[in-house]
This record gives C-alpha cells, structure tokens and sequence, in this order.
C-alpha cells in the first residue's frame, strides 16, 4: 500500500527533521487509528502566533492567535471517511486537508499544563487530525468528550501519556 504524504513546512526555527518526523508519525498513527488505510495527503504549517493570527482572521474572521488550525477538505462527520474515489486522479492520494501548528502556543502550553513540548505538540497534531476527519468540539457536550476520548486513546497508543 501507498504510503500517506505529510509534507511539513517549518516558518520558524526550532523545528528540525526529528519534530518533522514527530509530526508525520503522529498523524499516520492518528490515521490508521481512525480506520484510515488508504493513502492521503496531509499538508502541515508549523508557524508562529503572528502568522496564525494573521490565518485565524482572513479564513475564521478570527482576531487572535490559538494553538492549530485545521482545513479539511471533506464535510465529514466523526467515524466517517473520505471514498477511495475521492482520491486526486494524478496523485493517487485522498487530499484530507492542512493544519497549521503555532510552536508559540505549543511551548506556552506546554509550560501552563506541566508537560513536554514534545507531547502537547503531539496532542495538537492528534487534536488537528480529528477534525480532518470531522470531529469537532463546539459545546462542552457528547461530541467534545468523544474527540477528547479519542485524542487520549491515539495519545496512549504512541506511549505519549500526560
């Protein structure tokens, strides 16, 4: 089977072929996780809070920094997957959508809740996942606590814990 394709692009320092590679095996894990074994294309942004403040307002009409952004490219909901159909005919791969990651907010975060940079930009990359795939989290209700559920099972499968 094809593999996924992550490209990941870094528009600050700090991020170097170990946390590219973080990112990649993260999200794969996610993927298979979610049932996902066909080939997709995840395009990733790893960035500062400047730009995605600059990106939450011109996409969300936003007026601030957050922690990740997520693209997708299907209307999904969760346990749903995109067809094999919906794959790009020149490439082959079903394009799921883009994250774009703040390491600002990752380093902050990962100081406020006591844990590594490592994990929180791993919850992020999990987190953006799940909404890839049609998760969401807009009340404090069942829906928040099932992406909460799944992102903490993901999490525990890569040894990755709080």
């Amino acid at each position: 089977m094809r593999r996924h394709y992550i490209p990941v692009t870094a528009s600050v320092p700090g991020v170097n072929d170990s946390r590219k590679a973080l990112i990649r095996k993260v999200i794969r894990t996610a993927l298979a996780a979610e049932g996902v074994d066909f080939p997709c294309e995840v395009d990733v942004l790893v960035t500062n809070d400047a730009e995605i403040h600059r990106l939450n307002r011109e996409t969300r009409q936003v007026d601030r920094s957050t922690d990740v952004l997520s693209f997708p490219s299907f209307a999904l909901s969760p346990g749903e997957l995109p067809e094999a159909e919906d794959a790009d005919p020149g490439t082959g791969l079903v394009p799921l959508g883009d994250m774009v990651i703040s390491m600002e907010h990752v380093a902050a975060q990962a100081r406020e809740y006591g844990h590594s940079t490592r994990r929180e930009l791993a919850y992020l990359v999990v987190h953006s996942v799940l909404h890839l795939l049609g998760y969401d989290h807009v009340d404090e209700g069942p829906m928040k606590a099932q992406m909460r559920e799944r992102e903490e099972i993901i999490l525990a499968g890569l040894g990755i814990g709080r």
